[in-house]
């Protein structure tokens, strides 16, 4: 031995690492895969419980939504609609009322919302091959007459009940068009008639709010011009016109005056009085429990009337002044 001293020995961790790679990484071995195995493990239970705070405050904030609310229950202070529809749409809920301005434009535009109107186009076309039916006397209250009759017709064979269910179908879709319930006696749908009783009872099983008989005259061809026929008073058997006969003359005059502003016609000059007449002897009148008036549009047998009423525009005119005068009775 030359005389040297052998130094104790050093524990393996105890030595410094000196930059070799190899025992750096065998010293953190260790803490490498406690760390591959603690780090999953929170991050697992951290996004677990950020689930568990979320699905609360879904609860919280919509409690129809909650498992603990079966379907249909209603929920304090919420409103069940806004929970989801069975097939996961959206509830659209009960309709929000319609504002005020909305309201006062319905109104406007279709203002005879909630009220029905009878139009009787007279005659009917198959009239003049039904004879004996229509001939058949039927009671009026104060006395009896035929059930029907063929009516008039221009001299070029333009019938009067062609012309009147053309009015009443144009009139029919303006007040429509406003909101109003239309009911025909007859709409080219029967082989003749309705006799005279039926009309009225039409509009008066229907409680119609008012009713209008269209009619074209067959006077001596000298006259000319329109009228307006109301009912005077009868109570008489199945008649009984007392508390129709003053709302009847209100619509008459309306009807009048916007007849003769809408379509030009001159007031009859034949007939009545300024363009208005008071009759008894009609059973679409005197049978009538519902206020109703009679026009007749014109004289057929008159030259200057005939070749008005036989034009489409001039119909169309006459069907706007009817649902115009209505339309001012029903909303007065």
């Amino acid at each position: 031995m030359t005389g040297r001293t052998t130094p104790p020995p050093v524990e393996p961790d105890s030595y410094p690492d000196d930059g070799d790679p190899e025992r750096r990484t065998a010293r953190w071995r260790p803490a490498v895969k406690l760390a591959s195995v603690v780090l999953p493990v929170c991050l697992i239970g951290w996004l677990g419980w950020q689930a568990v705070a979320n699905s609360s405050r879904d609860v919280t904030s919509h409690p129809a939504a909650s498992p603990r609310y079966a379907e249909g229950d209603r929920v304090d202070g919420a409103d069940p609609t806004d929970s989801p529809a069975p097939n996961g749409s959206a509830s659209t809920g009960p309709a929000a009322p319609a504002s005020p301005s909305a309201q006062a434009s319905d109104a406007g535009n279709r203002p005879l919302a909630g009220k029905t109107v009878l139009l009787d186009p007279g005659h009917n076309t198959g009239n003049g091959k039904h004879t004996t039916e229509i001939n058949r006397q039927v009671d009026i209250g104060n006395g009896r007459k035929e059930c029907d009759t063929t009516g008039t017709s221009t001299d070029a064979g333009y019938s009067e009940a062609e012309f009147t269910l053309d009015v009443v179908h144009r009139a029919r879709q303006i007040l429509q068009d406003r909101g109003a319930a239309v009911v025909l006696t007859q709409d080219g749908d029967r082989p003749w008639g309705p006799c005279i009783d039926e009309r009225a009872r039409i509009g008066n099983e229907a409680k119609a709010d008012a009713a209008v008989s269209i009619h074209a005259d067959g006077a001596p061809a000298s006259g000319s011009g329109f009228h307006v026929i109301m009912p005077g008073r009868v109570v008489a058997g199945p008649a009984d016109t007392a508390a129709v006969v003053d709302p009847s003359h209100r619509l008459g005059v309306l009807l009048r005056d916007t007849f003769k502003t809408g379509t030009g016609e001159p007031t009859a000059g034949y007939i009545g009085q300024q363009g208005l007449d008071t009759r008894s002897d009609l059973g679409g009148l005197n049978l009538s429990k519902v206020p109703k008036v009679f026009i007749e549009c014109g004289n057929m047998r008159n030259t200057g009337d005939a070749k008005r009423m036989s034009d489409p525009e001039w119909r169309q005119r006459a069907a706007q002044a009817v649902a115009d005068a209505l339309t001012s009775y029903l909303t007065g």
